[in-house]
């Protein structure tokens, strides 16, 4: 087994061509691997470019060879030798300016060793690294300087030296030397030399007073001359040559002040309308805020220049608009305040109910029942039975006549009738009934009805008021064979108690059989 060429490998013991993926090849591109057993007869590919193919299916995974570690490569002695994955290159050395490349190294290079400098003959060489300087051999005079030959030159120093002359003189230069001369000045109009001679300095006409300003002008010092101004507020009337009052509110109308705008003596000043003040700045107004001096009974509002009072509710404002008057809102009638009775209060009012048996309803404007029974505010006695209606209760007494027992607290049935015809006109029940109606109530109205329970087929009954209708205000109808009703006729016109006895006659299986319906009826005034 070995490597035929650059790329692939081969075994002598199998078919010719056939490739395998364990070799040991590919040395210029860095890749290794193993050559197959020789048990291994499977071939892989056999064209070159299946070398990555290959290389996947390695059963030891491809490592990439250093050449430059391992000295394989063909790089020059002036070259460096670069690795990358599976190959390798090689790059020049580039040194910088004083350098030169030395193998992979850049060494300094010694100008002064190798005459390379350019040092004149009273100079020496010291060489630097990348560089070289030249120093004198022998020193110059005073006044003089070496140049880039090492020659001795003149120094100038009235360029290079930084004022060497005092103020007023002039520097002059000479061979190894320089000279003073005294400047000579002469100043324009206005100006004087100051004392060093050096310069001109403006004369102050003002401050001298030697200016020619009027009585109410105010003299400005100008650079070589001088200016007569009047006084902030004036200006100079040509014609009567004296200094007059400007009026800045018309010169400069509407740009001073916010508001108003006054004119005074040499200048002005600034006001602001009624519910302003003057600012710091003494041209803008700010809004007063008149609430916080409490001048209205109840609420104030500040607005922009002014305020407005307002009145909490159940308050009207009064023509003065500071203050405010309760209103009476019973006596206005405003609306439905009230279902019985109104009662007015500062700044509201209140709903009154009767004063028994009623109590303000939760919407506080109806009355509602009080039920003394539920509450256990009522009189009756043990005996009694307590009944509440609108407005009060009743006292009622269940009371069983002779022969007859008590079933319940409202039904008494027959003990026994000693005769037939006693049997047929006797009640075999009386039973109690309570009803409660208004004074408003529509007539006619189905107040009551009555009948058998249960009913059946051929029964028949007779319906009538016995008792309690002398006024005549019910009356009773039948609605079917079996059934009967208590009508109210006419309406009731106050509160008024009522027990109407209702007889019910059935007539069954050929014989009558009587029942008694006990009926109180409560006429209550309309509710509140």
């Amino acid at each position: 087994k070995h490597c035929e060429n650059d790329y692939l490998c081969h075994s002598q013991n199998v078919w010719p061509r056939l490739y395998y993926p364990e070799f040991k090849c590919l040395v210029s591109l860095g890749v290794e691997g193993l050559c197959p057993s020789p048990q291994s007869r499977e071939p892989v590919s056999d064209h070159p470019d299946s070398i990555t193919v290959v290389s996947a299916l390695l059963s030891v995974p491809a490592t990439d060879i250093d050449e430059c570690l391992t000295s394989t490569h063909n790089c020059q002695a002036d070259e460096t030798c670069v690795n990358n994955i599976g190959h390798f290159q090689c790059e020049m050395v580039v040194c910088p300016s004083g350098f030169q490349a030395i193998g992979t190294e850049c060494e300094d290079i010694d100008e002064c060793a190798q005459g390379t400098h350019k040092c004149g003959a009273t100079f020496k060489c010291l060489n630097t690294p990348g560089s070289f300087s030249c120093q004198a051999l022998m020193p110059c005079t005073n006044g003089f300087t070496l140049d880039s030959q090492g020659q001795c030159v003149d120094i100038d120093e009235c360029n290079i030296v930084a004022q060497p002359c005092s103020l007023g003189f002039n520097c002059i230069n000479t061979v190894g030397s320089y000279t003073c001369q005294r400047k000579v000045l002469v100043c324009s109009r206005g100006y004087h030399t100051s004392t060093d001679g050096s310069r001109c300095i403006d004369v102050d006409e003002c401050q001298t007073s030697v200016h020619q300003c009027g009585q109410g002008q105010t003299c400005h010092n100008l650079p070589g001359s001088y200016r007569c101004e009047c006084q902030t507020g004036y200006h100079y009337d040509m014609f009567r040559r004296t200094c007059v009052d400007v009026n800045e509110c018309w010169r400069y109308l509407g740009r001073l002040c916010a508001q108003t705008c006054e004119n005074t003596p040499g200048s002005y000043q600034c006001t602001c309308n009624t519910g302003f003040s003057l600012s710091r700045d003494g041209m803008n107004c700010e809004d007063v805020n008149e609430c916080n001096s409490n001048p209205c009974s109840h609420k104030c509002v500040n607005m922009y220049g002014s305020y407005q009072c307002y009145c909490m509710q159940g308050y009207q404002l009064m023509e003065d608009k500071h203050m405010c008057n309760d209103i009476d809102e019973c006596s206005q009638g405003i609306g439905h305040l009230c279902t019985y009775k109104c009662v007015n209060s500062p700044g509201s009012y209140q709903c009154g109910c009767p004063e028994h048996g009623f109590s303000v309803s939760p919407n506080g404007r109806s009355c509602q029942d009080i039920d003394e029974c539920a509450l256990g505010s009522h009189n009756c006695s043990r005996e009694e039975t307590c009944f509440n209606i609108h407005g009060g209760f009743r006292c009622l007494l269940f009371s069983c006549p002779e022969n007859y027992r008590r079933i319940s607290d409202i039904r008494c049935d027959r003990i026994s009738c000693p005769n037939f015809v006693d049997c047929q006109t006797t009640p075999l029940r009386i039973t109690y009934y309570q009803l409660k109606l208004q004074t408003n109530t529509i007539i006619p109205a189905q107040v009551f009805r009555i009948g058998p329970s249960p009913a059946y087929t051929g029964d028949n009954v007779i319906v009538s008021i016995t008792k309690g209708n002398e006024e005549n205000f019910f009356m009773t109808r039948k609605l079917n064979t079996y059934t009967g009703a208590l009508y109210l006729l006419r309406q009731v016109q106050e509160p008024k108690d009522f027990l109407i006895d209702v007889e019910m006659k059935l007539w069954r299986q050929g014989m009558f059989n009587t029942f008694l319906a006990r009926i109180y009826v409560f006429i209550t005034a309309q509710s509140f």
